[in-house]
C-alpha cells in the first residue's frame, strides 16, 4: 500500500523553498510535508548578529511557506529529542533534511538519523549548501586538496545539476503539530540597540535573495573582477548574508555564473571562482575540522600571538579606532550593516595578527558576533589565511600595508569618508550611525577627535618581522 504517512522536513541554514533537495523531494511523494526548525544548542551558541539575522530569515521562510497553504513548526531543544516527539505526535514515518559538514553538526546528524533508523523511520540526508560534496573531490593520489588553485581547476567543469524550482504546492497534514513563537525565542536580544541601526541594510528571505542575484548578474557581474577590490563602490553580489543561510543556493549562482560567462561578461569567472573559494573552507573543513578552532599548520602553536582579551590594543581594533582608517572604516561597516567589504577584512584581520600579533582566534570570535553573513567555515579560513597559518595563506612575511592600500583601492576616499566621522565637518549619514549602534558603554561620540594610531603601520612590520625572524619562520 501507498504510504501516505507525513514527511518531517528538518530546516537548518537552508531557509529557502527553491533548490532545497530534501524538501522538493518531500513535495514530490504527495505525502503530507511538515517543515520544521529547531532551535538547538548550534542555534542558541549563535553570536548577537547571526542570530539575530537567523530569526529574520525564519520569519521569511514563514511567510513564504504559509503562502503554500503550509507553516514551519518551531521547537527549541536537544534536536534528537525534539524531532523523536514530533514523529510521535505526527506519526511522521520519515525525517529528511540536507547535511551539515561543521564536526558538530555532523556528530549531531548521524546520533538523529541512528536513532530514527532504530525506531523504524526513514531517515534521510540529502546534499546541503555546498557545490561539491568535500569528499566527492580528490587530488589525483586520492587525498583531499590543501590549495585553491589545484582544487579550482578540478571542479571548473564539473556537473552541477540544475536548481530545482520550488514546490508550487506542499500538501498539509491532517493535524498541525503544536508550535512555539518565533518572537518567544527572543533571538535579536543580545544585538541591543544595534538592531535598529543594522536593520535598514538587511533584506531577508529567498526572494530577496534571488532578486539580489538578478541585479549582479545584469549589472554588476561583467565589471566583478576589478569592482571587487573597491570598497567605496557597489562592486561585489552582496550574496553572502544570503548564502551563509542558505536562502539562496550555491548551484542557483553558479548557473547565473555560468550564464553570464556564455554571454560574454568578463568578471563571471571570478564570480565563479568566489562560490567555488567558498566551497574550499568547506572541503577543508570536513577533511581538517581544527581549522575551526586551532592553527590548521601546526608550526604555529608556539607562535607568540597575544591572548589577552582585555589588552588595550585589541579593545581599540575592537571598537574601531585603531588610529588607522582602513582598518576603522572596516569594523565601522560591520557594526552598521552587518557585513564587511572582503578588501576591508583582509586589511583587518592582516592589520590585528600581525601589527599587534594578536591571536586570530580572538578576531575570529569578534566576527562571529558582529557579523550577520557569519559562515564558521569561511571565517575560519579567512582568518587563518590572513594570519599566516592556514591553508593557502598569504606569505606569513606578507604585512598588508593599511595605508597604501587605502590609497591603491580607495583613492577618492569615499569609503573612508562614508565610515570615519571624528574631524569632519559634516559626516555621513553612516559614519553616524556607527555611534549609534555600538554599545554606550563605550562612550563613543563623533564630537571626539579621530586617535593616533596604537600601533604605527611601519612599526607593526617591523615587529611582525622581527617576531617572525625570532621563531625561524
Amino acid at each position: 500500500m501507498r504510504d501516505t504517512s507525513p514527511i518531517l522536513v528538518w530546516i537548518r541554514r537552508d531557509l529557502r523553498l527553491a533548490d532545497h533537495a530534501a524538501l522538493c523531494a518531500a513535495a514530490q511523494t504527495g505525502r503530507p510535508v511538515i517543515p520544521v526548525f529547531v532551535r538547538d544548542a548550534s542555534v542558541d551558541g549563535l553570536g548577537a548578529a547571526p542570530k539575530w539575522r537567523l530569526g529574520l530569515g525564519l520569519e521569511a521562510l514563514a511567510a513564504a511557506l504559509a503562502a503554500r497553504g503550509s507553516r514551519l513548526i518551531l521547537r527549541s531543544g536537544p534536536a534528537q529529542d525534539r524531532i523523536a516527539r514530533l514523529v510521535a505526535e505526527t506519526g511522521a514515518g520519515a525525517v529528511w533534511w540536507q547535511r551539515a559538514y561543521d564536526p558538530e553538526g555532523v556528530a549531531r546528524d548521524t546520533a538523529v538519523k541512528a536513532a530514527l533508523k532504530a525506531d523504524g523511520r526513514d531517515a534521510q540526508s540529502f546534499p546541503g549548501h555546498v557545490l561539491f560534496e568535500p569528499w566527492s573531490v580528490e587530488t589525483g593520489q586520492g587525498g583531499f586538496y590543501k590549495v585553491y588553485t589545484p582544487f579550482w581547476k578540478s571542479v571548473r567543469s564539473r556537473e552541477v545539476p540544475e536548481p530545482r524550482p520550488a514546490p508550487q504546492r506542499l500538501t498539509a497534514p491532517q493535524a498541525w503539530p503544536d508550535s512555539e513563537a518565533l518572537d518567544s525565542w527572543q533571538l535579536g536580544r543580545a544585538m541591543q540597540r544595534g538592531a535598529a541601526v543594522v536593520r535598514a541594510h538587511v533584506d531577508p528571505g529567498e526572494a530577496a535573495a534571488q532578486a539580489r542575484l538578478e541585479r549582479f548578474v545584469a549589472r554588476g557581474i561583467a565589471d566583478y573582477a576589478t569592482r571587487r577590490d573597491l570598497p567605496g563602490e557597489d562592486g561585489t553580489s552582496g550574496l553572502s548574508e544570503h548564502l551563509s543561510l542558505g536562502e539562496i543556493s550555491p548551484a542557483t549562482c553558479w548557473h547565473a555564473g555560468q550564464r553570464a560567462m556564455a554571454e560574454g561578461k568578463a568578471g563571471a569567472e571570478t564570480f565563479l571562482k568566489e562560490l567555488v573559494w567558498r566551497d574550499f573552507a568547506y572541503h577543508l573543513m570536513w577533511h581538517t575540522p581544527h581549522l575551526l578552532s586551532g592553527n590548521w599548520k601546526p608550526d604555529w602553536d608556539a607562535f607568540a600571538w597575544s591572548t589577552d582579551p582585555d589588552a588595550p590594543e585589541l579593545r581599540a581594533w575592537q571598537r574601531g579606532r585603531t588610529g588607522v582608517p582602513l582598518v576603522d572604516s572596516g569594523l565601522r561597516e560591520m557594526y552598521v550593516t552587518g557585513r564587511m567589504h572582503n578588501r576591508a577584512r583582509m586589511i583587518v584581520a592582516s592589520y590585528l595578527t600581525k601589527h599587534l600579533l594578536t591571536h586570530w582566534q580572538l578576531g575570529l570570535r569578534w566576527f562571529e558576533d558582529c557579523l550577520t553573513d557569519w559562515d564558521p567555515a569561511s571565517n575560519a579560513m579567512g582568518w587563518q589565511w590572513a594570519a599566516g597559518s592556514g591553508p593557502d595563506a598569504a606569505p606569513y612575511f606578507r604585512v598588508f600595508n593599511p595605508l597604501t592600500q587605502a590609497t591603491k583601492f580607495d583613492p577618492r576616499r569615499v569609503y573612508l569618508d562614508r565610515w570615519i566621522a571624528e574631524g569632519r565637518r559634516q559626516p555621513s549619514a553612516d559614519a553616524l550611525s556607527y555611534f549609534d549602534a555600538v554599545p554606550r558603554s563605550w562612550g563613543l561620540s563623533p564630537d571626539d577627535p579621530y586617535p593616533a594610531p596604537v600601533v604605527a603601520v611601519d612599526e607593526g612590520r617591523k615587529r611582525a618581522l622581527d617576531a617572525y625572524a625570532a621563531r625561524g619562520f
